[in-house]
């Protein structure tokens, strides 16, 4: 495997250029390469804690977070498969999508669990969830446990499992206008090939700021990410309802 050919490695060639600069920008909460780095290592580590398989599916249920971006590029850091799930989906497209691949683990807050209903019972595979926040009581669901995201991150440092650039990084569904979602399939290659290609031909460099306006389950939103993490470049984090919301961010 030639070095630096994963997606968590264009986390991990920035902050090891210079761990100082932001990464990410959400709301009030700002990320540093350096910091970004550690809390991607230690949720991989988490997960292989949990027994996350090499290429299992762990699909992330949120809106545009820092913890979104950690548990994508933690998946990869320990060897598994992210599948973004588009926080706009109601209980029965998410279900469809965690049963279709298989999900593992389930990445989520505990209000949006809980619209999830008992749709998940149907979703044999799923064994873990872990939940954002601290949540009054700890949710129960037959057939999985469920952790919290500062537990998660408290696992002891653990390798994640071997992974080549042709392996899965990612699998992104389709909007289903046309029937139900579609899985697309997207390799480490494919994706860091996308993130030099696009950085390239845009100019971008470390001193940019990238507005993650886009939905980070279609594939041109979380090309936001890449392409800043690629440059070095900071990506700042935007939930809107408004088009003004975004001018005026």
């Amino acid at each position: 495997m030639h070095a630096k050919s994963l997606l968590h490695h264009l986390i991990d060639a920035a902050a090891d250029c210079d761990p100082e600069p932001i990464a990410v920008v959400s709301g009030s909460i700002r990320a540093t390469y350096g910091e970004l780095q550690t809390a991607t290592a230690r949720f991989g580590a988490g997960l292989v804690g949990l027994g996350l398989a090499r290429g299992e599916r762990v699909a992330i249920y949120l809106d545009k977070r820092i913890e979104f971006v950690v548990a994508a590029f933690g998946t990869s850091a320990a060897g598994g498969v992210f599948v973004p799930v588009n926080p706009i989906l109601k209980a029965e497209q998410v279900g469809h999508i965690l049963r279709d691949c298989k999900v593992r683990v389930l990445v989520t807050t505990a209000e949006r669990l809980a619209a999830l209903g008992d749709g998940l019972a149907a979703c044999h595979d799923l064994r873990q969830v872990v939940l954002i926040g601290a949540p009054a009581t700890r949710p129960t669901l037959q057939g999985a446990t469920v952790h919290l995201w500062d537990e998660l991150m408290a696992a002891p440092p653990a390798a994640g499992h071997r992974a080549i650039d042709s392996d899965m990084a990612a699998i992104l569904y389709t909007s289903g206008s046309t029937g139900r979602p579609k899985g697309v399939v997207l390799s480490h290659r494919n994706m860091m090939a996308g993130a030099r290609s696009v950085a390239h031909y845009l100019g971008n460099h470390a001193g940019d700021t990238l507005l993650a306006a886009l939905p980070l389950s279609f594939d041109a939103g979380l090309s936001q990410l890449t392409t800043a993490f690629q440059a070095g470049a900071r990506v700042v984090l935007l939930n809107w309802l408004l088009a003004r919301d975004v001018l005026k961010a």
